[in-house]
C-alpha cells in the first residue's frame, strides 16, 4: 500500500539560525596567502572556505582561547567566580613574550587576569590562572587536553597555557574554530571580554592586539598568535545582520598581511553568501496521505528551524523535495518522522532532512478501516 512519494516544494527566504553538521558551501572563486585557512557560517556550520584546515600547526597565542574556555567553563561551575584573586607565582612573574606585567607573590583578581590573557596576551597571566585552575601548567594541560577531546578537537594536542613554542604543542585551523564557536555558544555572557579595546594594569596601558576591532567589519573577537615558526596567525569573528563568522587563518608574512587578509576574507563570506530560511519549525511543508486514519491527510514539518548557507548566486538553482513513504499508517504521533526533504545545489553536497508529523492522526473505527479496506479494493491507492 506504500510507494516512495517525491515533490518539490517551494522555499521560503529570511535568515535564522539552526542545522548540526558542518557543511561545506560551493568552493568559490578566492584564495589567500595564508598558510592555513577556514572560514565558516556558525548559524548553519557552513564551511565557506578552506585551506589546509587539517594541517597541524602551531597555534601560538590563539591557543589561549583554550585557556579562556576552561576559565570560563570553571566560572560557569562555581569552581572560580570574577572577583576571586589568584597569587602569582615565580613560574609566572618570570615568564616572557606578551605580558600583563603581573607583581611576583601579589594576588590578582580574575576578572584582570581575563583582560590580560585577551587584551593584552599576557603569558604571565595565563600562568597566573592555570595555576589557579590546576595547580601547575603541566596539570592544567591534561585538564585542557581532555576538554579538547570532549569538545570533538581531533587534531589538538595542548602543552602549555600560552601557546609558547614547543615541538609537541599543535592545533589546526578547523580545531581552533570550532573551539571559538563553542566559546562564543557556550559563554555568551562572558564573550564580551573579546571586544574590549585596551586595558591598563600595573600602570601600563596596552591596547587589543585584533586588527579587526578597529575596522568597521562588525568584528567582536577573538584573538591573535605570532612566532617565528608560526607567522602570523589570527582566530576571529564578526557579526552583521544576524549571520556570524568565524575565521582562522595562520602563517601570515606580517601584521599587515594578517589585518588585510583576515578583514578581506570576512567581508567576502558576508557578501558572497547568505543564510535562508527554508523552513521553520512548526511550518506545514506539505499534506501527506494516510492510510486508514481519521483524517485523509497528515501535515508534515521539521522539528527545527531549517536554514541553508549558499553562494547568493546559487540560490535559484537550489531544489527542496519532499519524499515520504505514502500513504502513512494510522495511528501516527505528533512528531513522528515520516519522511525526508532532500535538497539540492550547485557545487554542494545532498543534504537530506527528516521531516515528522505536525499533529496527531487517530486511526480509523473497525467499520471505518473496512469500509476504506474495501474502497481501496475497488477503486485502487489512488482513491
Amino acid at each position: 500500500m506504500t510507494a516512495v512519494r517525491v515533490r518539490f516544494v517551494a522555499a521560503l527566504s529570511a535568515a535564522l539560525a539552526a542545522a548540526a553538521t558542518i557543511l561545506p558551501a560551493r568552493a568559490a572563486n578566492i584564495d589567500t596567502i595564508a598558510k592555513q585557512a577556514i572560514l565558516i557560517d556558525v548559524s548553519t556550520n557552513t564551511v565557506l572556505f578552506e585551506k589546509n584546515a587539517d594541517q597541524r600547526m602551531p597555534p601560538s597565542s590563539m591557543s589561549k582561547i583554550m585557556t579562556m574556555y576552561m576559565v570560563f567553563d570553571a566560572i560557569k561551575k562555581g569552581r572560580m567566580a570574577l572577583d576571586h584573586t589568584l597569587p602569582v607565582s615565580e613560574r609566572a612573574w618570570r615568564m616572557q613574550g606578551s605580558k600583563m606585567f603581573v607583581e611576583l607573590h601579589n594576588s590578582i583578581k580574575v576578572d584582570d587576569l581575563i583582560k590580560g590573557v585577551i587584551v593584552q596576551s599576557g603569558n604571565d597571566a595565563c600562568i597566573v590562572l592555570a595555576e589557579g585552575l590546576a595547580g601547575s601548567e603541566e596539570a592544567f594541560a591534561e585538564q585542557a587536553n581532555a576538554k579538547a577531546k570532549e569538545l570533538g578537537l581531533t587534531n589538538s594536542t595542548i602543552v602549555n597555557a600560552t601557546g609558547w613554542p614547543d615541538p609537541n604543542h599543535l592545533m589546526t585551523a578547523r580545531d581552533l574554530s570550532t573551539l571559538a564557536k563553542r566559546l562564543i555558544t557556550d559563554f555568551p555572557e562572558y564573550y564580551h571580554y573579546y571586544s574590549v579595546r585596551e586595558f591598563t594594569y600595573h600602570g601600563i596601558k596596552q591596547g587589543n592586539r585584533n586588527p579587526l576591532l578597529y575596522r568597521n567589519i562588525g568584528a567582536d573577537g577573538m584573538k591573535t598568535g605570532h612566532t617565528d615558526i608560526a607567522g602570523y596567525g589570527l582566530t576571529g569573528s564578526a557579526i552583521r545582520d544576524g549571520r556570524r563568522l568565524v575565521l582562522v587563518v595562520n602563517g601570515l608574512p606580517n601584521m599587515q598581511a594578517r589585518a588585510d587578509e583576515s578583514a578581506r576574507l570576512i567581508e567576502w563570506g558576508f557578501r558572497e553568501f547568505n543564510t535562508y530560511t527554508l523552513f521553520k519549525a512548526g511550518d506545514t511543508i506539505e499534506q501527506v496521505p494516510v492510510w486508514l486514519g481519521e483524517q485523509e491527510t497528515v501535515p508534515v514539518t521539521v522539528a527545527e528551524n531549517l536554514n541553508q548557507t549558499m553562494a547568493r548566486t546559487d540560490r535559484p538553482n537550489m531544489k527542496v523535495a519532499l519524499v515520504t513513504n505514502a500513504p502513512v499508517a494510522a495511528p501516527i504521533a505528533k512528531g513522528t518522522p515520516v519522511g525526508k526533504l532532500v535538497i539540492t545545489a550547485p557545487g554542494a553536497p545532498t543534504r537530506e532532512v527528516p521531516v515528522v508529523a505536525a499533529a496527531d492522526v487517530g486511526r480509523l473505527g473497525f467499520f471505518g478501516r473496512a469500509i476504506a479496506a474495501a474502497k481501496y479494493l475497488v477503486l485502487g491507492s489512488g482513491a
